[in-house]
């Protein structure tokens, strides 16, 4: 993309654009109406979402049964904090959509098609993720830390700490999630191919079982398993993806 020319000055405005350049500045003011619009986007999300907030608790907040708030402002602020990341999640395919406009004019046809593909597949991802870590990690998590209970020793989880620990539960998985648009990206590239991916099979297998025991909640076997088999299922599905789609 050119940002000067000589004869930039006799060029007009609609033109340039058409050709598919601008100068700095304009590219500057771009970037100022994109972020413009991604914080009314987030802002007009989070409000939306607090209007719902009882409804999205009361989701939220099922696996772990009655909370409890130990400081005047915990709930508050709680409500408000999930308010902001829900309201994230209900605008990520917009948020997605302004970073790719903008970039669009420097892309090539190519790259265009390609992130037509990756933006909505990542945002798909991503919410596969959080919802795989819901609907099955996240009860056997709260399941196991119950477990403790006891006639003497009864759990008592704060809610603000609950929204903490769901929070660093979850968006680890999401990101898990993405790993098949990241490893396409590297073949793309030619910096992997499929059978460089089938010789690292076997480490792959003893590193997801790794990440499964650092980043899984729960210090037994059932959480290292239940991160561990994602991720070596999306490691075979971009294995099989780009051999048998990209042809590497």
């Amino acid at each position: 993309m050119t940002l000067f020319s000589q004869q930039e000055e006799f060029i007009k405005p609609q033109d340039r654009m058409a050709a598919g350049y601008m100068p700095l500045v304009g590219h500057l003011e771009e970037l100022r109406r994109r972020l413009i619009r991604i914080i009314i986007a987030l802002a007009g999300g989070s409000v939306g979402c607090y209007l719902f907030i009882d409804q999205i608790m009361a989701w939220l907040t099922a696996p772990a049964g009655k909370l409890y708030y130990l400081s005047p402002a915990e709930a508050f602020f709680s409500y408000c904090k999930v308010a902001c990341i829900t309201g994230l999640l209900v605008t990520l395919p917009w948020v997605l959509y302004e970073v790719w406009a903008f970039l669009l004019p420097a892309l090539t046809a190519t790259e265009r098609f390609a992130l037509r593909l990756l933006v909505p597949s990542s945002a798909l991802l991503f919410y596969l993720g959080l919802g795989f870590a819901y609907k099955w990690v996240l009860p056997a998590a709260m399941h196991f830390f119950g477990s403790f209970a006891g006639t003497d020793l009864q759990p008592m989880f704060s809610l603000g700490q609950y929204v903490s620990f769901v929070l660093s539960l979850v968006v680890p998985f999401g990101l898990v999630f993405e790993m098949p648009l990241f490893m396409l990206v590297l073949a793309s590239l030619n910096i992997i191919s499929s059978r460089r991916l089938a010789t690292w099979r076997k480490f792959m297998v003893v590193l997801a079982f790794i990440a499964g025991g650092i980043i899984s909640p729960t210090p037994d076997i059932l959480g290292q398993v239940l991160l561990a088999v994602p991720i070596i299922l999306l490691y075979e599905t971009s294995l099989a993806i780009i051999r048998w789609v990209l042809h590497k």
